[in-house]
């Protein structure tokens, strides 16, 4: 990917992020080095530079053996669910910290549902409450541009709590990462880490996804790798 990034490019926007397995559930994991093993997945965080000096930062999700089992599939989805939520109201007008709160409402859910969260919902979403967080422990978005992470600097009130406006161009990256030894959680999870992200340019009368052409659903990922397994 280095090389290609070069070739086309200037060079990698960032240290790519291949992480397989339980090397998924670390946020930041840039060893790179662990065993993919059939049956686990593998989340790909890259983004090339190109030579104007902007950046992407894109991260895909990927079956190794080509099929999500159920219950990656299940997590997978509630993850796709989420950023597809945050995409609904990403457009001009909005709050940033308000694309962060609706791939939240639907991850508080989904947990619910699961039977994972130690209290409600309701009681989750609250700022008091923040269930969710313990396996979503990230922000669901950053803006993008001359740096991977073009906010740093930015004050409060230009930034979580700024007023989205066309022109913007940022992230949308929910996740779920369950710690190969949450014994709050059943086996099963454990060991899975998923993460969905797209680059966003927010429009006049709403956004458009600059990385879509890399598959999304469960269904377009398996259909993707089916290609590349036989090839």
């Amino acid at each position: 990917f280095n090389r290609r990034a070069r070739a086309d490019g200037n060079t990698v926007g960032y240290d790519t992020i291949a992480a397989a397995g339980e090397h998924a559930t670390t946020l930041h994991w840039t060893q790179n080095d662990g065993a993919v093993r059939p049956g686990e997945l593998v989340l790909v965080d890259a983004g090339l530079e190109v030579d104007s000096l902007y950046t992407a930062d894109v991260t895909r999700t990927l079956p190794i053996d080509g099929t999500f089992t159920e219950v990656q599939r299940r997590i997978y989805t509630a993850v796709l669910d989420a950023a597809d939520a945050a995409f609904a109201v990403a457009v001009p007008g909005a709050r940033f910290r308000d694309v962060h709160s609706a791939a939240m409402e639907v991850i508080a859910a989904r947990l619910g549902a699961w039977g994972l969260l130690p209290g409600t919902v309701e009681e989750s979403l609250d700022p008091e409450g923040q269930f969710h967080r313990r396996w979503m422990v990230h922000g669901t978005s950053h803006h993008l541009g001359l740096d991977v992470h073009d906010c740093a600097q930015a004050r409060r009130d230009l930034y979580l709590d700024g007023i989205v406006e066309a022109g913007m161009v940022f992230t949308i990256e929910p996740g779920l990462y369950f710690k190969a030894d949450d014994l709050t959680v059943p086996a099963e999870y454990r060991g899975i880490g998923v993460r969905i992200e797209d680059d966003v340019l927010v429009t006049a009368d709403g956004n458009e996804n600059l990385s879509a052409a890399l598959p999304r659903r469960p269904e377009a990922v398996e259909a993707w790798m089916a290609t590349l397994l036989t090839d």
